[in-house]
């Protein structure tokens, strides 16, 4: 059985450091997205079974994403990885899906154990 992670975040630094964390951990197939309109293309095209989120970011912003994600139905876990981090927003995020909110920079020992938690492995 195959794994597929989108890590979708504008920033490329941010971008390599969650596929680097993530690569080490985990037998995927990792893809990226700069922004929320080519996240939602790829996953109009793939099977992704993680969706590694940012919040910040031109075009179409997470919450675009999730709102989308939730109206189309689209079956993924969403981990959010964000600088925005007020209780407010985590909340909004818990609301339409997420399974969990990350403070950035991202840790890779939290972004495992949630993971995990999940059973993502």
């Amino acid at each position: 059985m195959s794994f597929t992670i989108l890590v979708c975040d504008d920033s490329v630094v941010a971008r390599k450091q969650v596929v680097r964390c993530l690569s080490s951990a985990f037998d995927a197939t990792i893809l990226q997205a700069k922004n929320g309109v080519e996240a939602l293309e790829v996953l109009s095209n793939h099977q992704v079974d993680l969706l590694c989120l940012d919040l910040t970011m031109p075009e179409l912003d997470g919450v675009g994403v999730l709102q989308a994600v939730k109206s189309q139905v689209i079956e993924t876990f969403v981990v959010v990885i964000s600088a925005d981090i007020q209780p407010e927003m985590k909340a909004r995020v818990e609301q339409l899906g997420a399974i969990s909110f990350i403070e950035k920079p991202v840790k890779s020992d939290i972004l495992l154990n949630v993971l995990y938690t999940y059973g993502l492995r």
